[in-house]
């Protein structure tokens, strides 16, 4: 994924925030909104993350993708990684977050089954 200075960027299914420090570094002038449905998991990527919310560059919150409201935010790009709705329901997922986008923004939603292909 490529990230530059001064985008704005939603990752659903953050996790303990690996990705969100990934982008952050690459940020500079930005912004990150990244949301888990696990407490847990988003306790875990303001932890991780912490340097980075106290910079303003990203903001956690615990949400579900079909319940969370971006209010008035729009996006370059929309980040999910192996979060379930998307493969199970693509059609839906796109077009429950495709609004969310800027114009000419992106969605990038990967799944894989944890654990395939490794040693």
């Amino acid at each position: 994924m490529r990230v530059g200075p001064g985008q704005s960027i939603l990752e659903i299914g953050c996790g303990h925030g690996v990705a969100a420090d990934l982008i952050c570094r690459r940020l500079q002038t930005g912004h990150l909104i990244a949301i888990d449905r696990s407490a847990k998991m988003i306790d875990a990527a303001i932890r991780r993350n912490r340097q980075h919310v106290d910079a303003g560059l990203v903001e956690f919150f615990t949400a579900d993708v079909e319940d969370f409201d971006p209010r008035d935010a729009r996006f370059d790009t929309i980040l999910a990684v192996r979060v379930g709705f998307f493969h199970r329901e693509p059609q839906r997922a796109l077009r429950l977050v495709r609004p969310w986008l800027k114009p000419g923004g992106r969605i990038i939603a990967e799944y894989d089954e944890p654990g395939v292909g490794r040693a």
